[in-house]
Order: structure tokens, then C-alpha cells, then sequence
């Protein structure tokens, strides 16, 4: 029966259908499935199989990412409700687009899909200062900082990427919280990422996934 749904679920994903998604979730759950396997067996497999997609270069739509992690989102947070007992928060990330730059679509994708792999996100919104960066994720003892630029020129700023390494160095914080960065210019400059002093970049915010868990490991080391 999962197997079902999670070919039904992936199907209306891919096909960019949030009616669809939903309503496949809604019969499942009629069906007797527990809420615990709807978000374990069937959405984050959903994001992990939209992460081979896009690994093999069959690379997923703006629109399928944006639909895959907004509905992620949306039947996660309904089921975690709904648990017998609260789910383990694997970690958690400060995430937001840093100074001057306005575009916000990036970091939701990113948001709805870590969600669904059980880390929490705590979302800063746009326009966001280096030192604003830090202090929350100290203040909310996060794990991970994610920074999302959209423009060359704001990836490469000051109060970006490069603000954060100096005040994480500088407060003797960067082996308590580690960097990933992400957006338009690090696709187009793979290492751009480095010359901003980030510990990881993600190609898409489904990717962001992978990378992110993997920096909460280290940083849990």
C-alpha cells in the first residue's frame, strides 16, 4: 500500500498537481495510514527521489521544487502533529537572503524540504545583516547558518557570506556552527562558495537537503 501512494504522491508531484499530492495524503490517511509513515515512507522518500532526479541531471523544474517542498512542508507539519509522540529533531538551521537582496523563493524551497527531513528551520525572511545571522543561530542554538543571495554582487557583500565567517571566527564559533550558502551565483561559479569563506553550497533547494544534514553532523561531532 505505501508503495502506492508514494508512486501516486511523486507522480502529482512531478506533474506540479498540489491538489492531487493532498488529496493522495488525505485517502492514505482514510486508508489507515499512520501519520509517523505518510511523512517517513512517503514524503521524504519523495524528496529524496526528486534529489537523484536532479543528481542524474534530469533535472526538476523551478515549479516542481517549488510544489515539492511546499507541499513537504504542509503534510509534515499536519502529521507531526498527529504523531503518538513528538518526532527527534535531527537539528536545526537560521536561514534567510542576506543584505540587499529581496528574492525569497530560493530559501522557501529550501525551508519546505529540511522541514520534511525533521530539522527545524527558523526563516530570518529577507534582507538579512551578517551579525543578525550569528546572533540568532547562537541565540537559537542552531547548527547550521544558510545564506541565500540571488545576485552576484550581494553573494559576494560584506554582509554576506564573508560578514558571517568573520563573526563566527572572530566569536570562536566555527566549529559550533557551520556555513552553506546558496542561490543564482554559485551556479554559475562553483567555487564561489569558497571565496566566501562557506563550509558547503547547495546547487537547489532540494540538494540543500543533503548538504545541510551532512553540516549538522559535523557540527554535532
Amino acid at each position: 500500500m505505501i508503495d502506492r501512494v508514494l508512486t501516486a504522491f511523486n507522480e502529482a508531484i512531478f506533474d506540479t498537481d498540489r491538489e492531487r499530492a493532498l488529496r493522495v495524503i488525505r485517502e492514505a490517511e482514510q486508508e489507515g495510514i499512520p501519520p509517523e509513515d505518510i511523512v517517513f515512507k512517503v514524503v521524504v522518500p519523495s524528496i529524496h527521489i526528486m534529489m537523484k532526479s536532479t543528481s542524474e541531471r534530469r533535472t526538476p523544474s523551478i515549479a516542481q521544487h517549488f510544489v515539492a517542498a511546499q507541499i513537504a512542508s504542509e503534510v509534515t507539519e499536519t502529521m507531526v502533529s498527529r504523531f503518538a509522540r513528538s518526532p527527534e529533531i535531527i537539528g536545526r538551521v537560521v536561514i534567510g537572503t542576506s543584505v540587499g537582496d529581496m528574492h525569497g523563493l530560493g530559501k522557501r524551497i529550501v525551508s519546505g524540504c529540511l522541514k520534511a527531513l525533521m530539522i527545524e528551520v527558523i526563516d530570518l525572511g529577507l534582507n538579512v545583516p551578517a551579525e543578525r545571522f550569528v546572533d540568532e543561530a547562537v541565540a537559537q542554538n542552531a547548527d547550521v547558518i544558510g545564506v541565500s543571495s540571488m545576485m552576484v554582487h550581494t553573494a559576494r557583500g560584506p554582509s554576506a557570506a564573508l560578514g558571517v565567517r568573520k563573526i563566527l571566527k572572530d566569536r570562536a564559533l566555527e566549529r559550533r556552527i557551520k556555513l552553506a550558502v546558496g542561490g543564482a551565483p554559485y551556479r554559475f561559479d562553483h567555487d564561489l562558495y569558497r571565496t566566501v569563506g562557506a563550509d558547503a553550497w547547495a546547487e537547489d533547494g532540494i540538494i540543500a537537503g543533503t548538504v545541510i544534514s551532512a553540516l549538522i553532523k559535523e557540527a554535532r561531532q
